[in-house]
């Protein structure tokens, strides 16, 4: 069967433009209407860690094949066989960001990085092609 291959990077269009969005949008409040300038350095300070994605491209992948699966996002990494896998818990959670565990035969759970999750079901349609059990668990807490 073929290898589901997936690879994201923090430096996106889509990431550039927020950024520049939202500083663009506290730059204006701080000149138009005299915001404070520690409350303009608070909202700022909210966009330094997606800011420090953009500026080194951090990467995030995942690739599954007939045996093992494989993930890394930043200097985190994992590995497990598919062998050791009891289920896979896909749950969406109340913000409606996702949210993949893998629960583990000897009793462990194992969350992969939501940065290297593929977008939409290919996950699940993947893991159930190699004969991995897998839930979907709507709206599940945080």
């Amino acid at each position: 069967m073929t290898p589901l291959v997936h690879q994201s990077t923090g430096r996106t269009l889509r990431a550039g433009l927020i950024l520049l969005a939202t500083w663009s949008v506290v730059l204006c409040l701080w000149l138009w209407i005299a915001l404070s300038p520690w409350i303009a350095a608070l909202m700022l300070a909210t966009t330094l860690p997606a800011a420090w994605d953009f500026v080194i491209a951090r990467r995030a992948w995942l690739r599954l094949d007939d045996g093992v699966l494989d993930w890394g996002s930043g200097r985190a990494r994992g590995t497990v066989a598919l062998d050791r896998i009891e289920t896979v818990r896909f749950e969406t959670r109340l913000d409606l960001s996702p949210r993949v565990r893998l629960v583990l035969r000897d009793g462990r759970r194992l969350t992969l990085p939501q940065d290297a999750l593929p977008p939409g079901g290919i996950l699940q349609t993947a893991l159930e092609a190699r004969g991995v059990h897998t839930e979907r668990h709507p709206f599940a807490g945080f």
